[in-house]
């Protein structure tokens, strides 16, 4: 579903990615843990054109993003983001937030851009709070507002950036919640987070990133319970000593 091949990028002098290789299947839920400045953030920029890789190759679904003849803008609709800061519009209701992109980006009416809003609304657990803005929703019901609004779209992959860094603990469970939903429902994931336990209970598969590079990757029992790389090592008992 989504293949990064020898992906480089750098900022100036800077090498923040250092060839990566990565391979997601259909179905499967992807955590990326590592220490702060390894490049996680940067590589899921590159899925999704956030950021442009300074060389390699990224597929989606089949799809070459990285050729030029590409749609930017139908890429975006196959490869949805979920952003630590949920990036909603203040001024816009959560069922207007949802509803935007599915006008002005998939093309749809105004009636049937409400209708896929209210029901992924309902999917989140937030029906109720469809006429509500923003500054009236705590956060954790605006990071659910905005995975609705990713998942309005109907993309293939969901790419999730410190989905729960923003909120205060105890808002933290109702959006893992959604992701472990969307996992049993086999919605392809990439998740960046430092939720160790819900990696370790939802992941198919663990990507340790360090300086760039993807250093160890294996299913969670391996990679918290038996790593097998001195800086994975090194990582995680620093977490454990925290």
């Amino acid at each position: 579903m989504l293949e990064v091949r020898g992906v480089f990028k750098s900022f100036g002098q800077q090498e923040i990615l250092k060839g990566i290789f990565m391979s997601v299947q259909k179905g499967e839920l992807v955590f990326i843990i590592g220490p702060s400045g390894s490049g996680k953030s940067t590589l899921l920029r590159c899925c999704n054109r956030l950021e442009e890789p300074s060389t390699g190759e990224i597929w989606v679904d089949g799809i070459d993003i990285l050729d030029r003849k590409v749609d930017i803008n139908k890429v975006r609709q196959r490869i949805g983001m979920v952003f630590q800061s949920f990036n909603l519009y203040s001024h816009m209701t959560a069922l207007q937030n949802v509803t935007l992109a599915l006008r002005k980006v998939a093309g749809k009416s105004r009636k049937e851009a409400d209708e896929i809003a209210h029901a992924m609304l309902n999917h989140v657990g937030l029906s109720a709070r469809a006429d509500f803005y923003p500054s009236q929703l705590s956060g954790g019901q605006q990071q659910r507002v905005a995975i609705a609004r990713t998942l309005a779209l109907d993309p293939k992959v969901v790419l999730f950036d410190e989905p729960t860094s923003a909120l205060d603990p105890e808002l933290v469970g109702g959006i893992l919640n959604v992701m472990r939903m969307l996992r049993e429902e086999g919605m392809t994931m990439v998740v960046v987070s430092h939720e160790m336990r819900f990696a370790r209970e939802a992941a198919d598969r663990v990507i340790f990133m360090a300086d760039g590079k993807i250093v160890e990757e294996g299913p969670p029992e391996q990679i918290f319970g038996a790593p097998k790389q001195p800086r994975t090592q090194e990582f995680l008992s620093r977490l454990h000593g925290e």
